[in-house]
């Protein structure tokens, strides 16, 4: 099993940037969701309500971000360590936690709305909440580090699609960090709770992700359809919402980096022992 591919999503709910390595932190993919949009009260804007969010392409560089959105102009932004601080939430029900304000103008423009960009400047500040450690850290994604998807489950769910006469999917709708090949089809299921070895780092297998409308949003174009739900209902559902992919969490400590490259190998570690999958 190998890492097909690696992606990040510098602002939370925009469109992904591809990559051949990518380095590695507690709490996710380095520069992987440390921005986000929020609205008026402070609550962050994502796909669910704004399939704008799929044409902005966000772009870090050192010590700062740029911008781009069709009929807008590119916008470079610093990293605004010294900028106003406020409280922003992932969700209306979850936690607050402390950003930086880092942009209204632009961003206001470009949804159309009362927005604000704000940067996430210590990471440690959130802590995840479920199959976790006290001390386990995350940016702004919607609850865990590190997101892992399968290619042999994505063709399972394809081969459905075909089935009921819709068209197949790209990987892109389940918005992974990771991409693996060469495990069966739902093998996954099968790693929670234990730990995958990647590269030369080791990650937990927290939890299963729960999906949701994003997943029928066209990544491309903002289109909406009624697939993949209606079919993951259809094979996919558990008590607790329909799953695909899984939540890892690295084995990592604040100060701490590793360095993850498309083409890694993947093993199961299983009773202490690694064993190739």
């Amino acid at each position: 099993m190998r890492i097909t591919s690696l992606h990040t999503y510098p602002v939370k709910g925009c469109h992904r940037l591809d990559h051949d390595e990518a380095a590695v932190e507690p709490w996710g993919l380095a520069t992987d969701r440390r921005w986000m949009i929020v609205d008026a009260d402070g609550v962050g804007i994502t796909q669910r309500e704004t399939t704008a969010l799929t044409r902005l392409t966000a772009r870090p560089h050192p010590g700062g971000l740029r911008l781009s959105a069709p009929g807008m102009p590119d916008i470079d932004l610093p990293e605004p360590a010294d900028g106003p601080e406020t409280q922003v939430r992932i969700f209306r029900n979850k936690t607050p936690v402390p950003a930086h304000i880092a942009d209204t103008t632009w961003v206001t423009a470009f949804l159309n709305r009362d927005a604000r960009l704000v940067w996430q400047a210590d990471p440690t500040t959130r802590t995840v909440a479920d199959h976790a450690r006290p001390d386990d850290s995350v940016s702004l994604a919607d609850g865990y580090p590190v997101l892992l998807a399968n290619t042999a489950s994505l063709d399972a769910v394809n081969d459905w699609l075909t089935e009921t006469g819709d068209d197949p999917l790209p990987i892109h709708r389940f918005r992974p960090n990771l991409v693996v090949t060469g495990a069966p089809a739902w093998a996954e299921d099968d790693w929670l709770g234990h730990r995958l070895r990647i590269g030369d780092l080791t990650f937990r297998v927290a939890k299963p992700c729960n999906r949701c409308r994003v997943t029928t949003i066209d990544q491309e174009t903002g289109e909406t359809g009624r697939q993949p739900l209606h079919v993951l209902g259809r094979h996919r559902r558990f008590g607790d919402g329909l799953h695909f992919a899984v939540n890892l969490i690295p084995d990592l400590t604040p100060g701490q980096t590793g360095h993850l490259r498309v083409g890694d190998q993947v093993t199961v570690q299983s009773d202490g022992a690694l064993e190739e999958s």
